[in-house]
């Protein structure tokens, strides 16, 4: 174990058609494990990566597992190929599935089904074009959260993922989404604008999801964690599996403290992130919170080649 890297996991946004194909090319075992993923499906998934239209891995419950399923193929790999164990792991919302995976708390196949009925349910939660998120750039989480709390006027809207300083995401019902962009905008954001979602997640509203998951998580096994995960509820770490089985339903209706899980990793010794999956969004976000951490990337042979060779 390298006491000094941590694994971070992205969550959605990261996804695009092709994505791994060029790791694919050079290894089996990424599609081996979208094989294993396939199975637990009970659809091709590997097929529709590669293949489908933009729209359909957009769906929030293929979106989620296709997801997860990028970021085991790529810890996988990581193993086959001798790189170091990292000392710590974190996921951004859907990642922290994946780094739960990776730790060894649950089953892969297990996570696969029960990313699939979270992104369902998050999805059935609130109809299409009743909720909304927008992410809020250039201005204190402060005055953003001062600014939701005086758009609310009797509806749901709240900062959801604290992503980077300066860098806010808020969510809730769309009318109420965007009072807060208004007010935003006269307190001197540098952009506030909606995101393409189709929910609003981490807030309120996804507590019936929350509640309909809760019989799928309970009923599967979750052992104590191999590499402790810095969760986003607190940013803290916990070897109960009862209580990671309580966070991971909490997490779906409570915001994601991504700037404290990442100063979190650095206080417990971490230097170097690696970014296990497609994209660099974590990458992007993990320079704007501490320019001191290096951040490296996985989701080609290249940069997989030189974050083996750079630890």
């Amino acid at each position: 174990m390298n006491s000094n890297l941590a694994f971070v996991f992205p969550g959605q946004g990261s996804q695009k058609i092709g994505m791994l194909a060029d790791l694919a090319s050079a290894n089996p075992l990424v599609e081996q494990t979208f094989t294993e993923a396939s199975d637990a499906l009970g659809y091709d998934a590997w097929k529709l990566v590669q293949e489908g239209e933009q729209d359909d891995i957009n769906l929030t419950e293929r979106t989620q597992p296709i997801l997860l399923a990028s970021s085991v193929a790529i810890w996988r790999l990581w193993q086959e190929k001798g790189g170091p164990v990292p000392a710590q792991l974190a996921g951004h919302s859907l990642g922290e599935w994946s780094a739960l995976v990776c730790s060894g708390v649950l089953e892969f196949a297990d996570a696969i089904k029960i990313v699939r009925a979270r992104g369902a349910f998050m999805q059935e939660a609130v109809p299409v074009g009743v909720g909304a998120m927008a992410a809020i750039l250039g201005i204190p989480d402060q005055v953003i959260l001062d600014a939701c709390a005086s758009a609310r006027e009797n509806d749901v809207v709240d900062a959801v993922n604290f992503n980077a300083p300066g860098q806010v995401v808020i969510a809730g019902s769309a009318a109420a989404v965007d009072r807060a962009i208004e007010i935003c905008k006269q307190a001197g954001a540098k952009r506030a604008m909606t995101l393409p979602v189709s929910a609003p997640f981490h807030t309120s509203l996804m507590q019936p999801a929350a509640e309909q998951l809760a019989e799928m998580v309970n009923g599967t096994a979750f052992a104590q964690p191999q590499i402790p995960v810095l969760h986003n509820v607190h940013a803290q770490t916990e070897t109960n599996p009862e209580s990671i089985k309580a966070l991971m339903l909490e997490q779906i209706y409570r915001p994601v403290m991504w700037v404290d899980c990442i100063q979190g990793l650095k206080a417990n010794g971490t230097e170097i992130l690696i970014e296990c999956g497609p994209g660099r969004v974590l990458n992007g976000l993990t320079k704007r919170i501490d320019r001191d951490l290096t951040s490296l990337s996985t989701d080609d042979v290249a940069s997989l080649e030189n974050a083996l060779t750079s630890i």
